[in-house]
């Protein structure tokens, strides 16, 4: 059976302000927002991965679509940097509906990969039967929780990738971090899509050689994602009493 989707909130930001306050958080260019949905992240200051979301807008208004679970702490994040802005944040009843093939009017297309479909943001919810993690799986798509947590650096995630990050925007709350990463440094680790011979706890270490070289994250039908040292996935790499093999980075 399909896995159910993350249960989404909506989040609705208005005032004079609210595009500069974006902009100057966010990783990627809030510009893109006249050609639709984008992708973005909000850091640390250390540059570190703290929560991913989709940005549209209507009129003059910006909404802001996370997880459920997420939706709290992006609005504590959000109203710390807030300042004297002439922000408003508030929760919406807005719902999210996402599908394969053709797209209702409306709808915006996945700005991460053209596989993933349309997202459409209404106040009642389309049914879907796809079995979503099982695809993302299949597209090298990370989500919160899995394969992105508060270690993690979103280059080594794909965020390039995925469209996820603007190099040319500008200063946002771990910029330079990022930016080092991009012109700087060759990366040893990342997010690889793998066979798994068994599935195992979700984070389950990996090794090779005795070295613990990374972990297993998201899994379905003896496929998976893993974050991993690339130079060191060589030989018998194994998770648990699970065998790893085809390692594809991404």
């Amino acid at each position: 059976m399909p896995q159910p989707y993350d249960a989404r909130a909506i989040l609705k930001i208005d005032g004079n302000d609210n595009f500069r306050f974006l902009q100057d958080l966010v990783t990627n260019d809030l510009a893109k927002l006249k050609e639709g949905l984008i992708y973005a992240a909000l850091l640390g200051p250390q540059g570190k991965f703290l929560f991913h979301f989709f940005l549209f807008k209507r009129g003059e208004s910006i909404f802001l679509d996370c997880a459920s679970s997420e939706a709290d702490a992006i609005l504590q994040r959000l109203n710390m940097y807030k300042l004297r802005r002439d922000v408003h944040i508030e929760n919406t009843d807005l719902s999210v509906s996402r599908g394969l093939g053709q797209a209702p009017e409306g709808a915006f297309a996945d700005p991460r990969h053209v596989g993933l479909g349309w997202r459409l943001y209404e106040t009642t919810q389309i049914e879907d039967d796809v079995d979503w993690d099982a695809l993302r799986i299949e597209l090298g798509v990370p989500e919160h929780g899995r394969e992105l947590t508060t270690d993690s650096y979103i280059l080594e995630h794909g965020f390039e990738r995925l469209n996820g990050v603007d190099f040319r925007k500008g200063c946002y709350v771990g910029q330079e971090i990022t930016a080092r990463m991009k012109h700087k440094t060759e990366l040893r680790k990342g997010l690889a899509k793998v066979r798994i011979s068994d599935e195992v706890p979700l984070h389950t270490p990996i090794t090779a050689n005795g070295k613990t070289i990374g972990y297993v994250a998201s899994q379905s039908d003896g496929k998976a994602l893993a974050y991993l040292r690339f130079d060191q996935a060589k030989g018998d790499i194994v998770a648990g009493n699970a065998m790893i093999t085809e390692v594809e980075p991404l």
